[in-house]
């Protein structure tokens, strides 16, 4: 196994940069998943040994926050407060139970508090787009981010396989489907996916139920900047919190076209534009993904991510079983 490893390494290595430009330009292609983009870079990382350059860590650093700022476009705040109102108080109360069971499995698994704190929200959030947001307001390293969306899409493709079979199978009803895929699966793509197989009905109140969720990509990132800035960092930043620009820039672009929907009709196009360059920085992020990386973060923090979606996704099932959630 080793020799053929070796033997595809060597036979790359000419071609590293014109591979990579290659992915790069595939990656901003509209249509393309996040997941895949991360897979294919995170898969020439390893065969290669990961890419130290220089300017990379600052490159995705910059076009991450870029991505952000223009996923805010697509969250309507208004919409989604009239409609999905009376699904914030449950989602806030899931989102501080899975923080709490995250914090807690992580200390156990002796994984890092920034990759704790990113797959806590990535799990309780929405997946790549909230740790896309937490990630730079932490201070979090490439090779942490790189494993912990790489945990989140591994789960994410897992969610979408395995949920309209267990949906059947629990005798679940539509409605308390649609609330458990948008509870308990991380991406929105996959949460709708997933409920795709009960129909547009389902799909449209998991998106409204998720679309809630996402509402908290704003506090939970600027909470854990401030508590990472005030009792993590250290040296002269210590204790020096700003609100992240992308955090503001964020808030003001949801902002904009909830306040003047006769704009909307910049929205898809803002949006594609963020999720292409979403799907770049996370080729280029699984460019620094090696194997010794994922040996010493990547294991843990599979882990971490398995269990603590164990946890919220069985304990989300029993309470919408028990009326609690509905």
């Amino acid at each position: 196994m080793l020799n053929w490893f070796l033997l595809i390494r060597n036979l790359i290595a000419p071609w590293i940069r014109p591979l990579v430009m290659i992915g790069a330009v595939l990656a901003l292609l509209p249509g393309v998943p996040a997941w895949a983009a991360l897979l294919a870079g995170s898969m020439l990382g390893i065969l290669i040994g990961g890419l130290p350059w220089p300017l990379l860590g600052h490159v995705t650093r910059w076009t991450l926050q870029a991505a952000v700022v223009g996923l805010g476009a697509g969250l309507n705040v208004g919409v989604v407060l009239r409609i999905g109102g009376d699904s914030l108080l449950y989602t806030l109360i899931g989102l501080l139970l899975t923080f709490g069971v995250g914090f807690a499995l992580m200390r156990w698994l002796g994984v890092g508090l920034r990759m704790g704190a990113m797959i806590s929200a990535g799990t309780g959030i929405c997946g790549g787009s909230a740790i896309a947001a937490v990630a730079p307001a932490i201070g979090a390293k490439t090779e942490e981010t790189s494993a912990a969306l790489s945990t989140v899409f591994i789960l994410n493709a897992v969610a979408l396989l395995v949920f309209p079979t267990l949906g059947q199978w629990l005798a679940l009803t539509n409605h308390e489907y649609a609330v458990w895929c948008a509870l308990a699966i991380h991406d929105t793509s996959s949460v709708v996916g997933a409920a795709m197989a009960r129909g547009a009905d389902t799909v449209a109140m998991a998106t409204t139920v998720k679309l809630a969720r996402s509402l908290w990509i704003v506090p939970v990132a600027l909470t854990l900047g401030f508590l990472f800035q005030r009792f993590v960092a250290s040296g002269e930043t210590r204790g020096k919190f700003r609100v992240p620009w992308f955090i503001a820039g964020f808030v003001a672009m949801s902002a904009f076209f909830t306040l003047f929907p006769r704009f909307s009709g910049a929205i898809a196009p803002i949006t594609v534009l963020a999720r292409s360059l979403l799907s770049l920085t996370l080729f280029l992020i699984g460019l620094t993904l090696s194997a010794k990386v994922w040996r010493t973060v990547g294991w843990r923090a599979l882990l971490l991510g398995l269990l603590l979606w164990l946890v919220v996704g069985v304990g989300t099932l029993l309470a919408i079983k028990a009326g609690w959630i509905g």
